[in-house]
């Protein structure tokens, strides 16, 4: 009796392990592991939000530029324009510019779908409660937070094509990229 008692016990942790797995399972996501951070302090906010591709925590504060910080949702119109334009930024910037994705206001079935339809595999972090985007102050989707290599940020509130986003990550990051 008491191995089972032990048993059901650790079966809710059993259980979590196993949702956590088929989270990650079902994101068409990059890991967060690769994320290139420094023991120095950006001026992005103190938060730390979850990997979508599991339970790993990423600091924002605590990620090196050059970098360009997307924040979409998938009920968000203009997003679906721009979350592939990021992707081919992704794509084409290599190791000169970190791309992160940052999944908000919606729920980890929505964002992994829709972002699977736009075949989007950069980093991402889910952002449920909306976080990141309050604190930097944005109403609408899409937001875009270019971050330069000394740690300095630059909030975009609008959506951006591919000939805006390339001139501003020129002029905020100082990275020259093609797209």
């Amino acid at each position: 009796m008491r191995a089972v008692t032990g048993l059901l016990a650790c079966l809710p942790l059993f259980l979590g392990a196993c949702a956590a797995d088929a989270e990650a399972a079902d994101s068409p996501f990059a890991a967060c592991t690769a994320l290139p951070s420094t023991p120095t302090a950006n001026s992005l906010p103190d938060l730390k939000l979850p990997c979508f591709t599991g339970q790993e925590q990423v600091s924002l504060r605590s990620l090196r530029g050059p970098a360009v910080v997307n924040i979409w949702a998938s009920w968000c119109q203009p997003c679906r324009k721009e979350l592939p334009i990021m992707q081919q930024l992704a794509d084409t910037a290599g190791d000169r510019l970190t791309v992160l994705g940052v999944d908000t206001g919606d729920s980890r079935e929505a964002g992994a779908s829709f972002a699977a339809d736009k075949s989007v595999t950069f980093p991402t972090l889910f952002d449920e409660d909306r976080k990141l985007v309050n604190a930097v102050g944005g109403i609408n989707l899409p937001v875009t937070v270019f971050l330069d290599a000394t740690g300095k940020t630059y909030v975009n509130l609008l959506p951006l094509d591919a000939a805006k986003l390339t001139a501003m990550i020129k002029e905020h990051t100082g990275v020259a990229v093609t797209l």
